[in-house]
């Protein structure tokens, strides 16, 4: 069985414990240096690339060209330095399409 390959993206206080759990753990906190990456990394076979919210607001049409393939799965998380709600908007918007109805944030 093959293995699929974790990273992880954004500055170092944010990512650097992911080394301690086998994550590549990539410092990148520049739009260019970002976008290049995650286009190294999907080419390179990574099933699954988390990214702070943080750098993940730098590149959002970066992660939107990946939104329909397979792999790799693009997930934002929270940075050390707060939430910004990306990960979350995301979350809501992928269920909306799978159910074709907000059931998890119902608002009003």
């Amino acid at each position: 069985m093959k293995m699929r390959k974790l990273a992880v993206i954004g500055d170092p206080a944010s990512v650097m414990i992911f080394n301690a759990i086998g994550f590549a753990v990539f410092y990148d906190e520049q739009q260019a240096k970002i976008e290049h990456r995650i286009h190294k990394l999907a080419e390179e076979g990574y099933a699954v690339i988390y990214i702070t919210e943080k750098a993940a607001a730098l590149v959002p049409d970066t992660i939107a060209a990946y939104a329909t393939r397979t792999f790799p799965a693009i997930i934002p998380i929270p940075a050390s330095t707060g939430n910004l709600g990306i990960g979350m908007k995301q979350l809501k918007g992928n269920v909306e399409k799978a159910v074709g109805a907000d059931i998890l944030f119902k608002e009003g």
